[in-house]
């Protein structure tokens, strides 16, 4: 029972390294390049499969939280006509550790061949996928926190850190308040403490 409890808390050690080194590893100016993007584009797309993909819809959701038009392109709906959601001068996000996954190929391709500015999450910035990108944000995963270092835990936990500094970067950018998020925010516990300071 001692050793499941070390290991599973031992996951925390290791989420917390991988996330203050993504934080070394990743340029500044990247980030600033992306939140530039993000704040003008008249939408958003952003992909990924597995743990990335579930990733990418938590960044979705973030820039629908301030207001910036975006969905979830699933990768499989991507090439079946999903790719039609995306036109010139909009922006496609795509988040894979390695960079290699093959679902990501031909959307990235599509995509770059429609005019769309193309940013990277990555930790393989020479892999096929980078090479297609506009911006690229790198990441660093020092370990998965399984015991197996094979479940995709940690560079979950990174990619999530970095979605989650570009919507702070965004709204720095764009100048969203919590005034305009509670428009967009009325139910729950946060909704209503923003509303009944209104």
């Amino acid at each position: 029972m001692k050793q499941v409890t070390e290991l599973a808390m031992n996951a925390f050690v290791i989420e917390s390294e991988s996330i203050l080194e993504t934080a070394k590893t990743i340029d500044p100016e990247a980030l600033a390049k992306a939140a530039e993007v993000l704040s003008k584009a008249p939408r958003i797309a952003a992909t990924g499969c597995g743990h990335s993909g579930i990733a990418a819809r938590h960044f979705a959701h973030l820039m629908c939280c301030v207001e910036r038009p975006a969905r979830f392109l699933s990768p499989a709906e991507a090439v079946h006509g999903g790719l039609g959601f995306l036109q010139a001068g909009d922006v496609l996000v795509w988040t894979s550790r390695g960079g290699k996954t093959d679902e990501l190929i031909p959307i990235v391709r599509i995509a770059k061949e429609k005019g769309v500015t193309i940013i990277g999450v990555t930790e393989n910035l020479s892999s096929p996928l980078a090479g297609q990108s506009d911006i690229l944000l790198a990441i660093k995963v020092t370990r998965e926190c399984d015991p197996d270092n094979c479940q995709g835990t940690t560079s979950f936990a990174v990619t999530n850190a970095v979605f989650d500094a570009l919507q702070t970067a965004v709204i720095v950018r764009t100048g969203f308040g919590k005034e305009d998020f509670a428009v967009i925010h009325p139910n729950g516990a946060v909704g209503k403490r923003l509303n009944e300071t209104k």
